[in-house]
């Protein structure tokens, strides 16, 4: 519920608190911004613009895709991961963050674990059609629309942990909402995501570097705590394929209709190899 993020926030234009009113959102320089009726806010500043933010049909898609359970396993592994680190620190007066949050389906997976039933959770994400999805995903999501790239509208030291997934890394502003003693939790698909699906349908390869170069990315406000490899396999149809494709960056470099005639060629459904890389940083003082 927005409710719940609310005194997490602070306004996009002037950086001041944020209060929730019957009109919307608003701060004491009277910069106002407006609650949609599925329970989201629109925290964009006026000149920005949403870019490759997720579509509907993408939003769409995706949701369905999750709600299948074919990454259940790595929803588990955050979940684990994210609310042993909440344990960390002192849950009261701050909320779990989800920066990148998409449908809010990873974020739902971390609050429901027993050590963060009493904290709320914060979804940031650039699409509204993806904000939307997160506001209703979870009774203690609150939605807001918002750029990772830029400053976020989040309150220093408000989080207790962050989740970070397939998602732009903001490492100066993550380092600034974390809490003192709280964990960055980030996943990336390793250089074995796809397995020979990879060659087969022109897909875009993933740098064998990638953890080292995500690891350089955030020295110079996070240490590395652990690392652990998650690897597993799911059955997938043409149109599952097509959707998984879609959720990842070589989307921008193959079209639909190229990447239907090459699946073509594939058993339906075909075995796809699952391989990601979680790692959990620490904030550095």
């Amino acid at each position: 519920m927005l409710a719940d993020v609310v005194p997490f926030l602070i306004c996009p234009v002037c950086r001041r608190p944020l209060a929730q009113d019957d009109r919307g959102l608003r701060c004491p320089e009277r910069h106002s911004f407006d609650v949609a009726r599925q329970g989201y806010a629109n925290l964009l500043p006026g000149n920005a613009r949403p870019g490759t933010a997720d579509t509907p049909e993408m939003v769409r898609a995706r949701a369905e895709f999750l709600a299948a359970g074919h990454f259940a396993p790595m929803a588990k592994a955050v979940a684990r991961l994210a609310s042993s680190s909440t344990g960390e620190t002192d849950p009261h007066g701050g909320c779990l963050l989800d920066a990148g949050a998409g449908t809010g389906y990873y974020l739902s997976a971390v609050l429901d674990e027993p050590e963060a039933q009493k904290t709320p959770g914060l979804a940031l994400d650039i699409s509204k059609h993806a904000a939307r999805r997160a506001a209703r995903a979870h009774p203690r999501i609150g939605a807001i629309v918002a750029d990772l790239w830029r400053p976020l509208p989040v309150a220093d030291g408000a989080a207790v942990a962050i989740i970070n997934i397939f998602a732009p890394r903001n490492a100066e502003e993550f380092h600034r909402v974390l809490r003192p003693g709280g964990s960055l939790i980030v996943v990336t698909p390793s250089s074995r995501h796809l397995g020979p699906l990879v060659g087969s349908l022109g897909l875009l390869k993933v740098d064998e570097q990638k953890a080292e170069r995500t690891d350089a990315a955030l020295a110079e406000h996070f240490e590395l705590l652990s690392r652990e490899n998650l690897e597993f396999e799911a059955s997938l149809t043409h149109d599952e394929l097509l959707t998984l494709v879609g959720m990842g960056p070589s989307a921008h470099h193959i079209s639909a209709d190229i990447l239907t005639e090459r699946l073509s060629g594939l058993p339906d459904p075909s075995p796809v190899p699952l391989s990601f890389v979680l790692s959990r940083f620490r904030r550095r003082s």
